[in-house]
């Protein structure tokens, strides 16, 4: 469904730079049809920055203080935007609506504990492509799976958890599984525990997941992001009612099972601090954005410690 929502996305866009495109020329504005389709296309271009800037705007307004340590320069700042913009355009113009995959190649000779990749909101297994690659050339057995629909409940995709879990132990003969998950994905697999239990899950590995919630929620449709989001403004508020029972439901020793790794500049998940979690194993980290941080090659190398950590452990 996102991989054909994504694509019809794209033949919007290119339909209206092509109308602009006619409109420039018509009225006499450019007479070059080059110049004026690159013309329009730039506007698009820009259309979709400023809709990552408008994100990090809100998110700064919902926004954590930032520890010193881990705060940034106008250069740092700037570069920030750039290298979120471009990360979103990459997955939603190309890795969501082409490059979504359920399985990894079958490999004789795979190492460890396989791992489960779960995306975040509106978002499919196309998200992973980055993450795929260094789990392949470790020798690493994994799989991903797509989360529908897409405004469902986070306890529906609990069950599809369930299912792909069960799948991929099934196919490896292993009896845990490791869990990688971005944004909502985290709270699905918190969901999956709750359901579930952890007998399935040696670990579960969290991106930028809004453990305590996200103002920014309220601006997408969708129960889940009721059931994800953050009521107040700052650190004056509260996680929804959802979030709190999830909570209540869970104890020290299983947060252990999780790692959480978030960025101070999160441009989705706000306050940031939403996304440290008690009693989990929590890495900090600054100047990467929401899209970017299951793909950027600092992170992926984070991922790729805790997985070889947690198989050796197991």
């Amino acid at each position: 469904m996102i991989a054909r929502f994504t694509r019809l996305l794209l033949l919007a866009q290119a339909a209206f730079a092509f109308g602009l495109t006619l409109l420039l020329q018509s009225a006499g504005l450019i007479d070059r049809a080059w110049l004026a389709t690159a013309l329009a296309c730039g506007i698009v271009v820009l259309l979709r920055l400023l809709i990552t800037a408008n994100n990090f705007l809100l998110a700064c307004y919902f926004g954590s203080a930032t520890p010193p340590a881990h705060r940034l320069n106008l250069r740092q700042t700037c570069w920030l935007l750039i290298d979120e913009f471009l990360a979103s355009l990459l997955v939603s113009s190309w890795s969501m609506p082409f490059r979504g995959f359920a399985a990894s190649r079958a490999s004789a000779s795979h190492t460890g504990l396989p791992v489960l990749l779960v995306h975040g909101y509106a978002c499919n297994s196309g998200y992973w492509t980055g993450m795929r690659r260094a789990l392949l050339a470790a020798g690493v057995e994994h799989r991903a799976i797509d989360l529908e629909p897409m405004n469902a409940s986070i306890d529906t995709y609990a069950a599809q958890l369930a299912t792909a879990i069960e799948q991929l132990c099934h196919d490896t003969g292993k009896q845990q599984v490791i869990i990688v998950a971005h944004s909502m994905g985290g709270l699905a697999t918190r969901a999956y525990v709750r359901a579930q239990g952890a007998a399935r899950m040696a670990a579960a590995i969290t991106l930028g997941t809004p453990h305590h919630g996200s103002g920014l929620s309220q601006f997408a449709p969708g129960l889940n992001c009721r059931q994800m989001g953050w009521i107040g403004r700052r650190n004056v508020g509260q996680p929804s009612h959802w979030l709190l029972d999830l909570a209540a439901q869970e104890d020290s020793a299983l947060r252990a099972r999780f790692v959480s790794i978030y960025s101070h500049q999160d441009n989705i998940v706000s306050p940031q601090t939403s996304s440290h979690f008690d009693d989990a194993k929590n890495i900090e980290v600054h100047g990467i954005g929401h899209v970017k941080l299951g793909r950027d090659a600092r992170i992926i190398a984070l991922v790729m410690d805790e997985v070889r950590r947690i198989s050796n452990a197991s």
